[in-house]
């Protein structure tokens, strides 16, 4: 009779480290590990946090950014339109409106100052004229280039406008034809002006300007809403009485980067430092008092501070952005 060898069996591996040998045990292992599971899950649950919560604010920004550009900014032009324009019929009233980069003072123009009335019917622009061209003075309207004589008075007088944001002023200054007719009212009277045709980068300049002669160049940016690519210039001369020019204490040499064409404005980046950090500051103390004082409490006292922190920002943002978009 053949024997028959037994098969031999097949064993696991063993694990590390000493098996429980009772219920106490096995509780007492579980209850050692636990608290290092638990870390380590606390600790990819704060990561993840932090990383939503990065994502989240970039995200609050870029649309705050958007609604302000498209939404707040045309509000807060219609807003600083009414302001000028009680100013300046004040003005006007008074015979203190200015006729020179000084008032009657002698002190020169503030930024922002108005000094004129644009009236273009062909495509519906009716707006008050401030003085300067940086980013600031253009949120509220069209401005006048410090450099240049006012609009109807003996040579060459510049205004320039937005294309897309803040109203918007000269969105739509192509579709101006030649030999179109407006009107633009200064301290010295209604100034009628005919249009000469538009310029654009490469094309030649007009003649030089003879004595007695006044002419005006509109300014605004080329291309689509929001997206320049260009300059475009309207030029026309004055048809009506020219006026005598009055004292300008500016010229070229010495405009600034910022109020020429496409001027960007780098003198407020330290306030923008300062309501990105007031933002910070809220927002972390608003995470803080939401752990202590729950939701309610916490949307309470810090939902209006954040949006003025936000509105600050944006504020401060669209002074860094080309003056004529």
């Amino acid at each position: 009779m053949k024997l028959i060898k037994p098969r031999r069996l097949i064993r696991g591996r063993r694990s590390k480290g000493k098996a429980p040998k009772s219920a106490a045990a096995l509780a007492a292992a579980n209850a050692a590990r636990a608290p290092k599971a638990a870390q380590a899950v606390f600790e990819l649950s704060t990561q993840d946090r932090f990383v939503r919560g990065l994502i989240g604010m970039v995200g609050v920004l870029v649309v705050a950014f958007l609604v302000n550009i498209l939404v707040f900014s045309h509000i807060y032009h219609a807003v600083a339109q009414q302001n000028l324009r009680n100013d300046f019929r004040e003005q006007l009233a008074l015979a203190t409106a200015p006729t020179a980069e000084v008032d009657l003072n002698d002190i020169i123009l503030k930024q922002g100052a108005a000094v004129a009335v644009l009236d273009i019917p062909a495509i519906g622009v009716h707006e008050i004229v401030a003085e300067g061209t940086d980013s600031g003075t253009l949120r509220g309207g069209p401005g006048h280039r410090r450099d240049t004589v006012l609009p109807g008075q003996q040579g060459a007088s510049i205004i320039m406008g937005r294309a897309g944001a803040y109203g918007a002023a000269f969105a739509r200054l192509q579709e101006l034809k030649p030999g179109t007719k407006f009107t633009i009212i200064t301290a010295q009277g209604r100034q009628i002006f005919q249009t000469l045709g538009l310029r654009y980068a490469g094309d030649l300049t007009l003649p030089d300007l003879q004595a007695g002669e006044s002419r005006l160049v509109l300014l605004t940016a080329r291309g689509a809403p929001y997206v320049p690519n260009g300059v475009v210039r309207l030029d026309a001369k004055l048809v009506s009485q020219v006026q005598p020019a009055g004292l300008r204490v500016s010229s070229f040499i010495n405009v600034p980067r910022e109020d020429r064409e496409f001027g960007f404005d780098f003198r407020f980046v330290w306030a923008l430092v300062l309501a990105l950090q007031l933002l910070i500051a809220l927002e972390v103390l608003a995470i803080w008092a939401f752990n202590r004082i729950g939701s309610r409490g916490t949307y309470l006292v810090f939902g209006p501070l954040i949006f003025f922190a936000l509105v600050l920002v944006m504020d401060q943002t669209t002074r860094l952005l080309p003056n004529l978009l």
